[in-house]
């Protein structure tokens, strides 16, 4: 008879004492077919006890949540070991009910079911980061309350909302109406609107049983039968009211209606254009779905922004609101570290927890620090692979647009950013996005809510408004600021790569051809609209030590970003700060001896003077020499020799180095 080594390992990666023992078949079969029961410890432990096996106190007093899969492996001795298999991953699962019957991994967050019961808010609006399991959480709440999975006590007895019997007995008992946005990405408002008309009639679709008996008269059936996708804006605004109404008749009771990705037409309405047309029907469909609905019993929203009530809700004033900085629900979107940890036990792959900590920690949601996004820990169980899957899973288009036309400020901030710095910055969470093109903290309000940033610490000033310490979130989030940055110059890179090279080896001459073939072609992708090229205003300010800058700064500050990517290895560079008498535009200090230090001053053409391109080179080369900004770079004890100035000056499109 072979020898049998029993390791009862929970989903949480405890492990009881092991002792060898001999078994029957029927034994073995017994221990094969423990799957399914609400309470598996107790049936491993009968199993241990008819096979003569010795179990610790703690393995015994152990709540275990999730049934073990357990499966016979033999070794070359052909003794055999019981051991726990790890569930398949599943990437992009978002259906409840398939991650639990097909067993797929699963990190138990039944907890939020409760915990939103449990608060009396009528209304709630999450906001979390992309990827953060906001649909996979409304899907299992839609399984839990919804009357169409009444007896389907299989998705969640061995999850800790069944521990509590008024919990078993409250599954299965509320109509629910679970609706997306998350596909509605149109260009167009009437595109727009059409899809959302589709999204509705197709939950009308699934409850036409309705429309049999006498449940409804002749005039509401009416009614039901002309929702469809052309139907007008009225119609469309209180459909969802009307199939609350029906569906509370129908069952008796009050309905539960789960949005998922609120906001994703609102941020493409922004990025389209047609801003006030999307926001004129969200606020009546909102307004009649969550503010004047008597048959809602209670309502749950998710999104990634906030956006502000003067927008959508500004007739829609009663949602319980909880953003990142949000002490409610702070553990149920994304992994805690404790989760992580004992996922990567079960994988086998805890030894890598501390490059999975630099990885993919950061988030912080409310109190609760060490968050780890979903999607980037499932992709790397599957694939064992460090790189970047969340900053991958999107164009992060909007964001993109944002950095690359900011303001230079914005730029500066962002290479501090880049380099590991911090921001101290005011944060309004109710995101206007008609302010993103003049605000840059509505920027900060957006890349935070978006998960991009990080809050390292809070604290409220003099007038009572909280200020923030932010932080790029991780790794993961620094490399893809990085790859977009290079994306800035794709369209040129084999004249940016030999405009790099030649200014590492002080050729003006090529540093002249290449950066006028990089402005002709990416210049236009940094213009914000039509005062990109206008002229230097000149101050008559004595008191204003700095003269505002034009607007070829969004595409030179860029210019400074892309080298700080590239030339990271070789040098430490700066922008905009003090040396000398002044501030100097851009310093490369060099990290390695042989490589010399180089200031950049960029000056743009005074056409109200009649400036030459030549004594705009002139004037910048001796702004650097009156200003005694190579001070700095003396200071670290590298000689003049060492020292190479440039002036780049700018015309429109033309640049010229000197």
């Amino acid at each position: 008879m072979a020898r049998l080594v029993l390791n009862p390992t929970s989903y949480n990666g405890s492990v009881g004492l092991q002792r060898a023992c001999c078994y029957t078949e029927e034994q073995k079969h017994l221990l094969l077919s423990i799957r399914g029961c609400a309470q598996p410890h107790k049936e491993i432990c009968r199993f241990a006890a008819a096979a003569g096996a010795i179990l610790t106190a703690d393995f015994i007093d152990r709540e275990y949540i999730c049934t073990p899969t357990l499966i016979y492996m033999v070794d070359k001795n052909g003794e055999e070991e019981v051991k726990i298999m790890a569930r398949t991953v599943g990437i992009g699962q978002q259906d409840f009910e398939e991650v639990i019957t097909e067993d797929i991994f699963y990190v138990d967050k039944t907890g939020f079911i409760k915990e939103w019961w449990e608060n009396k808010d009528e209304v709630t609006l999450i906001t979390r980061p992309r990827r953060f399991g906001k649909t996979l959480n409304l899907s299992m709440m839609e399984k839990f309350f919804s009357v169409k999975y009444a007896g389907r006590a299989d998705l969640f007895e061995n999850l800790s909302i069944w521990r509590e019997e008024k919990y078993r007995d409250l599954q299965g008992t509320y109509p629910v109406i679970f609706l997306s946005f998350a596909g509605v990405k149109d260009t167009c408002f009437s595109d727009t609107r059409e899809t959302i008309n589709r999204i509705i009639t197709d939950v009308y679709n699934q409850h036409d049983f309705l429309l049999e008996g006498n449940l409804l008269n002749g005039k509401e059936k009416a009614d039901y039968q002309k929702v469809s996708a052309d139907m007008g804006i009225s119609l469309a605004a209180s459909s969802l009211k009307a199939l609350a109404g029906y569906l509370a008749r129908y069952y008796g009771k009050k309905v539960i209606i789960l949005l998922d990705e609120y906001d994703t037409p609102m941020q493409e309405a922004y990025v389209g254009g047609y801003w006030d047309e999307m926001v004129s029907f969200m606020r009546k469909l909102f307004n009649a779905t969550f503010k004047t609905n008597p048959y809602l019993k209670k309502a749950l929203m998710t999104g990634i922004t906030r956006v502000s009530k003067e927008s959508i809700f500004s007739d829609f004033n009663n949602p319980e609101v909880v953003t990142t900085t949000s002490e409610k629900y702070e553990d149920a979107f994304g992994f805690t570290q404790e989760e992580v940890w004992e996922a990567l036990k079960e994988y086998g792959l805890y030894d890598e927890r501390e490059k999975v900590r630099a990885w993919y920690d950061g988030f912080t949601f409310g109190r609760k620090r060490d968050i780890y996004n979903p999607w980037s820990i499932i992709n790397y169980l599957d694939k064992h692979e460090f790189t970047s899957y969340w900053a991958n899973t999107s164009s992060n288009s909007l964001v993109g647009k944002l950095v690359r036309e900011g303001k230079p400020r914005l730029k500066v901030i962002m290479e501090d950013l880049m380099k590991g710095g911090t921001l101290r910055t005011k944060i309004d969470e109710q995101l206007v996005y008609g302010q993103l093109d003049q605000d840059d903290d509505a920027i900060w309000s957006l890349l935070l809510a978006s998960g991009y940033l990080r809050v390292e610490s809070h604290e409220i000033d003099e007038k009572g408004k909280w200020e923030y310490e932010l932080k790029l979130t991780n790794k993961e989030v620094a490399i893809m600021f990085e790859d977009m940055v290079s994306g800035w110059f794709k369209a040129s890179a084999e004249e940016y790569n030999a405009f790099i090279a030649a200014l590492l080896s002080g050729e003006v001459q090529g540093m002249n051809e290449y950066m006028n073939e990089i402005a002709r072609r990416t210049f236009s992708f940094f213009d914000t609209g039509k005062g990109a090229l206008k002229e230097e205003e000149e101050t008559q300010d004595a008191k204003s030590v700095q003269k505002p800058k034009s607007e070829p700064e969004r595409f030179y500050h860029g210019f400074v970003l892309g080298l700080m990517v590239d030339l990271s290895k070789r040098y430490r560079i700066t922008s905009n700060r003090e040396s000398g008498y002044g501030r100097y535009d851009v310093m490369l200090v060099p990290l390695k001896e042989e490589d010399d230090a180089i200031i950049i001053e960029f000056k743009v053409c005074k056409a109200a003077r009649k400036q030459t391109l030549e004594e705009a080179v002139a004037e910048a080369l001796k702004q650097i020499e009156e200003k005694k900004y190579a001070a700095e770079l003396e200071e670290m004890g590298i000689g003049q020799e060492r020292i190479r100035k440039y002036g780049f000056a700018f015309e429109g499109k033309k640049v010229l180095i000197g």
